[in-house]
């Protein structure tokens, strides 16, 4: 009996991440999901004291201040008896690492695509971090309200540029002024958008006469040809393909006006995969094995800047949570009592007492865990696949501007270290250096280290811009090479690095040491990989 109430507490969950480029409208559809979902009562409405309305995910002030996602949110809420988790990844280009780890908790994507630009630069990046995973990818084309490309190119795009199959299951009627509403292909019905009303169609489904006088004359002849050319020379319908994220599902609307969310929600949840196997070191977990297994895919600190608390964000591969049970941390072989949990709104949270396979909790975290963590029940360690770390490509020297706050800076700079929410080095004379992939992530590590830690920052950039990890074992000899264009600096594990002016210079420095190895990407556990 215990293992169907397991099976069937499985087969509830959903758990997606929405990736795409910045401005696409992935925060308003998050919003809109959250709404349908009765875990807010208004978009875009969390009430701040001053009135002022933000976004649900976006918790941190200076995403408020400039209207942009820096961090990823974990959101769950019930909807027509299923319990869905959405992770909403950073928008900004400067945090694609955080959403990297952020895709390695998730069981498919929603794509959310703009459909006046079409496909840009961060969705297909993230994109191809969903393929290379095999992660099923749902497609929402957004802001079909306004002017937008014509579809069947914006359809023909998916399949060009990003190499995915892809297959209409609603299609637009119109777009901006002459927008009427979308055809639920799979349920043959017509959602209007501006009389909220829903057309159901006969077995001749847009052919037929039920739209007759209700259309435009030219949207319904629009329709009639594009359905007639995506019902012949389109991709098929098939469910397999779609959870083998070998074919993506194609939904339009407008989440700003909430319009196609409800119909691709429902579709979703009929269509996206349950919790499925999570492959570790020497095998793999199946959701429904009975010792709790889980990894730490985020550490934030901070979320409730009034109790200076530091959270691990824990995805739950198989078994039961339950809060107060004692859990062993793979990479110590330590036990640790999981007694404080929480279930996570943003940067609401309430106490949780007991999880399943497929949901993110967040646990309280003192110090003891990393990024990349297993906490299991298992006689023997468990160590999932490790999330991978890339080499920033901007350095800065930070110092505290009052050295009587050296204290706080200290502290500030090795929790945001752990966080991973930027690259922390030390150089030979122990100062630090942060690296970055973009310029924001060192307005936000300025401004946190303000707000959150009190430590007024000096930041003076480096010339540097390439860098690569060495092997431990060679340190003496790269000590002995290196000139002014590089400098050595360790990370937040004490690794090795050495950073390069420029690509030039690591030619000519691969060119004359061949005995030194370079690694460019490593595990963020403690190992290096060639």
């Amino acid at each position: 009996m215990a293992d169907q109430q397991l099976q069937a507490e499985i087969q509830k969950r959903r758990i997606f991440g929405i990736i795409s480029h910045p401005d696409a409208g992935k925060t308003t559809l998050t919003e809109k999901l959250l709404l349908h979902g009765g875990a807010i009562r208004e978009a875009g409405s969390v009430k701040a004291r001053r009135n002022a309305k933000f976004a649900t995910s976006d918790w941190m002030e200076i995403e408020k201040q400039r209207g942009i996602s820096v961090t990823s949110s974990v959101m769950q809420f019930n909807y027509k008896g299923k319990v869905i988790s959405i992770m909403d990844t950073p928008g900004h280009n400067d945090f694609g690492e955080d959403t990297y780890r952020i895709l390695t908790s998730v069981d498919s994507a929603v794509m959310v695509i703009d459909g006046a630009k079409g496909i840009e630069a961060q969705t297909k990046k993230l994109f191809q971090v969903c393929s290379m995973r095999g992660i099923p990818i749902f497609t929402f084309i957004n802001k079909f309200d306004r002017e937008a490309k014509d579809p069947l190119d914006a359809m023909e795009e998916l399949e060009e540029v990003l190499g995915m199959p892809s297959v209409a299951v609603t299609w637009p009627i119109g777009c901006g002024l002459n927008f009427q509403g979308v055809y639920d292909r799979l349920e043959n019905v017509v959602h209007l958008y501006k009389q909220k009303e829903t057309i159901v169609l006969g077995e001749e489904g847009v052919f037929g006469p039920e739209l007759e006088g209700i259309l435009t004359s030219f949207n319904l002849e629009s329709l009639r040809t594009e359905i007639e050319l995506i019902t012949g020379a389109g991709n098929v319908f098939d469910e397999e393909q779609i959870r083998a994220g070998k074919l993506s599902p194609v939904f339009f609307g407008s989440a700003l006006a909430d319009f196609g969310v409800t119909t691709f929600l429902n579709h979703f949840l009929k269509l996206s995969p349950t919790p499925g196997a999570r492959k570790t070191i020497d095998g793999q977990v199946e959701p429904t094995d009975e010792n709790f297994t889980g990894f730490i895919f985020k550490i934030q600190a901070n979320m409730n800047p009034a109790h200076r608390d530091r959270l691990a964000f824990l995805r739950i591969c198989s078994g039961v949570f339950e809060r107060g049970m004692t859990v062993t941390l793979s990479r110590t072989g330590k036990p640790i009592k999981l007694s404080q949990s929480t279930q996570l709104m943003a940067n609401e949270r309430e106490t949780i007492d007991k999880a399943y396979a497929g949901d993110v909790i967040g646990i309280y975290d003192t110090g003891n865990y990393q990024i990349g963590d297993t906490l299991s029940t298992t006689k023997e360690p468990l160590f999932f696949e490790p999330l991978p770390t890339f080499p920033p490509e901007l350095f800065s020297l930070v110092t505290p501007v009052n050295s009587l706050k050296a204290k706080h800076f200290q502290k500030g700079v090795s929790q945001l270290a752990q966080e991973g929410a930027i690259q922390v080095y030390r150089n030979s004379y122990n100062e630090v250096v942060i690296g970055a992939v973009g310029v924001l992530q060192f307005e936000v590590f300025e401004y946190r280290l303000k707000n959150e830690y009190n430590a007024d920052i000096r930041m003076q950039s480096l010339d540097f811009n390439v860098a690569r990890w060495i092997n431990p074992e060679q340190l003496e000899l790269v000590k002995e090479s290196l000139d002014s264009r590089c400098m050595l600096v360790f990370d937040h594990y004490n690794r090795p690095l050495i950073l390069f002016a420029n690509q030039f210079t690591l030619n000519y420095f691969m060119e004359r040491y061949k005995d030194i190895t370079l690694i460019e990407a490593l595990d963020v556990n403690n190992t290096l990989t060639l």
